[in-house]
């Protein structure tokens, strides 16, 4: 993978960030900033004049990733130098740009992963993805990078989960992206009891093997050149260099050592008190090194060996040509699968075909046991039919003899019957004779009887005339008949009704006088109370008369002012006797006034209400 194809994804990733509306297009001020950004970080001068002469405010509308493209080739890509930008600096623009969108840790309610950590895992997800757009990573580099992560921190990788999660339809379908990447890794499901520091570690370590193409890094002795004294150095190999630090941090760094064709790594043996010792030899000087125990000094010398021959090859990178060694295995495992496949499908076709012709060879041998059993059949019937047609002449023959023999005999008997036949005709011929005196007779007695059969005819229509006469007079009488029971079933229907009323007329009757003897005895119970309720009204009248006219001393009345004296509210008095008789008969409503004033009460009136 060429350095234009890396830089090409991180972009792709930055450019669907800014399509906010996901058309597939990103507005031209947008797209201006974004070219801008990319010539600062990737050190290319900045071209104003043709940037906005590319991205004129008069072309219509936003613009896609294939309009966007010939710009980015002709005024950025193919200025790009290998080595004069940090490349890292570039990926954290293009990181910043997209995860602003699409990276959401907070979602899941789990945050394993330190934002550092989750640009290196977007880094080296670029890094093995596929070189498709979108960009999508197979669950082969998935699996490789995870095993890479736990190699790093010493533990076994979870298969079990990475299994669960690979077999989702969406993963299966399309493929890992980053983003389900990211979320499988922030779950924490394949780094469970591992704490947040050690994963880190990891995956910085990871990322600078794979992306920073650092082969092997780690603590060696080191001989100076001049002082020839042993110092602790943090070496850094990479395919063309071996650079030596102050420290593990990496901030001073003491020197490097170029790799080339020229260089060789020898093992020597232990001498001045060091041991597990190497020198790397050069045109120019040789490094002596001194490891800590004899597996890290096999693993350097390896390591270095490796660097020396990737730069023989004219390879940059040791991972870039693991990669492509991986997809050419897994399409090489693909062709052999798909050619299997093939061959399963070309086999199972031949099988098919024989087991079809198989089945016809069988429905041959089928039809021609059918055959050979037919014609067997055939052949039997055609012995027992002519078997029986010989037998049949046979009987035909004997019978034939037998009504030869017959007929002869018959011809004698026929004979003698035509014999005697011929004297019955005879006989016959003289009973005709006979016959025909008879039957003159009976015609003669057959006119007599069509005469009294005329006769009888006339008789039987006058009787028929009389019969339908009395018929009609008996169908008369049954009318009459039913009409008097009609009649007499109305007569005694009506008089039933007329019953019926007249018991109806009495009950009525009866229910009238108890309530007219009812009304009787109200009339009396009201007259009765009209009785007493006068002789209280009397009463009442004395005692008011008593009390308005008090007695003074020396017997003289005590009469109130005519100025003082005025009208109260009359009183009110109302004695009601509804009397209801027989009739109509009227209600009576009786009402007494009484008017109080001051110093007398009077019985105004009595008022009949009717």
């Amino acid at each position: 993978m060429d350095l234009r194809s890396e830089l090409l994804k991180s972009i792709w990733y930055a450019f669907t960030a800014l399509d906010v509306e996901k058309s597939g297009k990103v507005s031209k001020s947008q797209l201006k900033v974004l070219s801008h950004n990319l010539c600062t970080v990737l050190s290319i001068p900045h071209d104003p004049v043709a940037l906005e002469e590319h991205f004129r405010e008069d072309d219509d509308g936003p613009v896609s990733s294939q309009g966007y493209m010939p710009y980015l080739n002709k005024y950025i890509l193919d200025k790009v130098e290998e080595g004069a930008f940090v490349k890292e600096n570039f990926d954290e623009l293009c990181w910043t740009l997209t995860a602003k969108k699409n990276y959401h840790p907070e979602k899941n309610g789990k945050n394993i992963l330190l934002p550092k950590d989750a640009f290196r895992l977007w880094c080296l997800f670029n890094f093995l993805s596929e070189d498709k757009y979108p960009l999508v990573m197979v669950s082969d580099e998935v699996e490789y990078l995870l095993k890479k992560i736990c190699m790093a921190m010493n533990v076994e990788l979870n298969y079990v989960e990475l299994e669960d999660f690979i077999s989702q339809d969406a993963v299966q379908q399309n493929g890992f992206t980053v983003w389900a990447f990211l979320d499988m890794m922030n779950t924490g499901r394949l780094t469970k009891g591992i704490s947040r520091d050690s994963v880190s570690m990891a995956i910085e370590e990871v990322y600078r093997e794979i992306v920073g193409d650092v082969l092997k890094e780690g603590y060696l002795w080191k001989r100076g050149q001049l002082r020839r004294n042993w110092t602790e150095r943090w070496f850094t190999l990479r395919p063309s260099t071996l650079a030596y630090f102050a420290s593990e941090d990496r901030k001073e760094r003491k020197g490097s050592i170029m790799l080339d064709g020229n260089c060789c790594v020898e093992v020597l043996p232990d001498k001045d008190g060091k041991r597990c010792m190497f020198c790397l030899k050069t045109l120019s000087k040789t490094y002596e090194m001194s490891a800590s125990d004899t597996k890290q000094r096999q693993e350097w010398t390896a390591a270095i060996q490796t660097a020396i021959r990737l730069h023989v090859e004219g390879k940059t990178s040791l991972h870039k040509d693991l990669k492509l060694k991986r997809r050419e295995q897994r399409e090489q495992r693909e062709r052999r699968r798909k050619a299997k496949e093939e061959e399963l499908q070309r086999l199972r076709a031949l099988q098919e075909e024989k087991e079809r012709k198989l089945a016809e060879l069988e429905l041959l041998k089928e039809a021609q046991r059918q055959a050979q059993a037919l014609l067997e059949q055939d052949e039997l019937r055609r012995r027992q039919q002519h078997e029986q047609m010989q037998q049949a002449l046979e009987v035909q023959l004997r019978e034939a003899e037998e009504a030869r023999a017959s007929m002869q005999a018959e011809m004698a008997l026929k004979e003698a019957e035509a014999e005697r036949q011929r004297k019955r005709i005879r006989e016959l011929e003289e009973m005709q004779q006979r016959l025909e005196e008879a039957l003159k007779l009976e015609i003669r007695a057959r006119q007599d009887e069509e005469a009294f059969r005329y006769t009888q005819a006339r008789l039987l229509a006058e009787e028929e005339e009389k019969m339908k006469a009395l018929m009609t007079l008996q169908e008369e009488q049954e009318e009459y008949i039913l009409k008097t029971q009609r009649e007499k079933q109305e007569l005694k229907q009506e008089m039933e009704n007329k019953t019926r009323a007249l018991e109806e007329a009495q009950r009525q009757l009866e229910e009238v006088r108890a309530n007219r003897h009812k009304v009787d005895q109200d009339v009396v119970v009201a007259q009765r109370k009209l009785r007493q309720a006068s002789t209280n009204v009397k009463h009442w009248n004395v005692q008011m008369n008593r009390l308005m006219h008090p007695i003074g001393p020396g017997g003289t009345s005590l009469r109130p002012p005519s100025s003082v004296s005025r009208s109260f509210h009359p009183l009110c008095f109302n004695e009601s006797a509804q009397v209801h008789q027989w009739g109509s008969q009227p209600t009576v409503t009786q009402t007494w006034l009484l008017t109080i004033t001051r110093g007398s009460v009077h019985l105004d009136a009595i008022i009949y209400h009717y």
